[in-house]
């Protein structure tokens, strides 16, 4: 079943805090309850790919300047019927930033977040089960700003709050403490 995989990675991640853990409980509600979970077709919500990108040093993350939601965020998007929500991570990376042999810094889940995507031109108010992922890229190698961003920037996991201070993304600056260890 080619749901099995992303079920048996989010069944051995523990969410950080009681808000992450609920958010694993329900993305594997809703990955289990929707065969069509990796569809953006599937109007109530669908699973999203994304990619927290730390420098060589562990010390900066790599955001995008998200030019719809205007909002500074990790890379990802859509799995675009994918199951294979790392390798659709991955993809995103590339697409977004130009970053062509960015490394995985684990093939294991780092991060899982639940969020209400606002209603728009196109769709309706529906929900993002976002499964993010660890990857490791050289800071120095050029990047390139994609028709989705305003910009792309590595920034410092103190500086990070300054850009988006969201609980989500401040959830992974706090990662980087026992992974940079």
């Amino acid at each position: 079943m080619y749901r099995n995989d992303i079920l048996e990675k989010l069944g051995r991640h523990r969410g950080f805090d009681i808000y992450e853990e609920a958010m694993v409980e329900k993305t594997i509600e809703f990955i289990e309850a929707n065969p069509d979970c990796f569809e953006r077709t599937l109007t109530i919500g669908h699973v999203t790919a994304s990619a927290w990108v730390v420098d060589l040093k562990t010390q900066k993350a790599l955001l995008t300047h998200h030019s719809k939601l205007d909002s500074w965020f990790q890379l990802g998007g859509h799995c675009d019927g994918n199951s294979d929500v790392l390798a659709a991570a991955k993809r995103e990376v590339t697409e977004e930033s130009g970053l062509e042999e960015i490394m995985v810094y684990s093939p294991f889940v780092f991060d899982v977040d639940v969020h209400l995507i606002p209603e728009n031109k196109r769709e309706a108010a529906h929900w993002h089960y976002d499964i993010r992922f660890l990857f490791e890229e050289d800071s120095s190698k050029p990047l390139v700003v994609s028709s989705e961003s305003k910009d792309l920037r590595w920034i410092s996991f103190d500086d990070i709050k300054d850009y988006n201070g969201s609980s989500s993304i401040i959830r992974m600056v706090k990662k980087m403490e026992f992974v940079a260890d």
